[in-house]
């Protein structure tokens, strides 16, 4: 089980990792003012709508908008959290996964039922949104793992025995 949880881990920490950085420099760009942004940021984003043909880029519909502030203000936090709590090895990594997976999975149903329904998604943009779905069942799948801890492992014991406790 332990194998299986550090190939979860990795996975889940260059995926987080790349995740990381798409939100605040592209995503925020539909969001917020462009004055805010780098010219250099402006325009590889422009250039990833040309050549991508991403149509919910270009044209910002309301759900689409709506999916990119639960983005910024509710997936990107957990992105860094979760990068952190697989760096440091932290309890409630689980937690943090299994909200950030399902928040994930949620939205990009969303967006693959409008890109499959709508017939205007190329086959790129499609391998280019897709595999968020994949990154969603993963943090979820990753979420509800039970957890492997040093003492359990051993047979230790966490936290009294039933034999140590008072009876009432």
């Amino acid at each position: 089980m332990g194998v299986l949880l550090k190939l979860f881990d990795s996975v889940l920490f260059v995926s987080f990792f790349v995740h990381a950085m798409a939100p605040p420099l592209i995503g925020a760009q539909l969001l917020l003012p462009g004055a805010l942004f780098p010219d250099v940021l402006i325009d590889f984003k422009e250039m990833y709508i040309r050549l991508s043909g991403d149509y919910l880029m270009a044209e910002t519909p309301p759900f689409f908008v709506g999916l990119l502030w639960l983005e910024l203000l509710l997936q990107w936090p957990l992105t860094v959290f979760n990068l952190y709590a697989i760096w440091a090895a932290k309890s409630w990594l689980h937690t943090t996964c299994l909200i950030y997976g399902v928040s994930l999975f949620s939205a990009m149903a969303a967006i693959a039922a409008e890109l499959i329904g709508s017939q205007r998604a190329s086959g790129v943009l499609l391998k280019l949104y897709l595999p968020f779905l994949g990154l969603g069942v993963l943090a979820t799948l990753r979420g509800l793992m039970p957890r492997c801890s040093k003492a359990t492992a051993t047979g230790d014991t966490v936290g009294p025995s039933i034999a140590g406790k008072k009876k009432v």
